[in-house]
């Protein structure tokens, strides 16, 4: 059993337009964090950070498709297999999400550092 990148949304096509959980991700991180310029920035790279890596692993996710699928043939042809084993794109994007990884490993400690920083909210009495 295989899991997906797609097994953990909605596809676009089906979904409200408002209904976005990389941006909902974004605001709700943008309201937890103080109301400066430097958070802003934060949330806005992070969120570039997480679009690239969702679009890397995509990526992946369809190569090993296209290799399943190449094994499924009924007499697949060892040039087709070589072919679709050799994808040198599929290394560079893979260099791209252990990059990504480290960047949103990074940015999501930043954004601890700065909630921790934030007074504790006065609580109702």
């Amino acid at each position: 059993m295989s899991t997906s990148v797609a097994a953990f949304a909605v596809p676009a096509t089906s979904r409200p337009a408002s209904d976005n959980p990389l941006r909902e991700a974004m605001e709700n991180l943008a309201r937890v964090l103080p109301a400066r310029t430097d958070a802003a920035v934060l949330v806005d790279l992070l969120g570039d950070d997480l679009r690239e890596g969702l679009d890397a692993l995509g990526d992946v996710e369809c190569h090993f498709a296209d290799v399943l699928d190449a094994m499924r043939l009924e007499r697949p042809s060892p040039i087709h297999l070589i072919s679709v084993g050799d994808d040198q794109l599929i290394l560079e994007r893979l260099e791209v999400l252990v990059g990504v990884v480290s960047q949103v490993r990074r940015r999501l400690s930043q954004a601890a550092g700065m909630m921790r920083q934030l007074p504790l909210p006065l609580g109702d009495d």
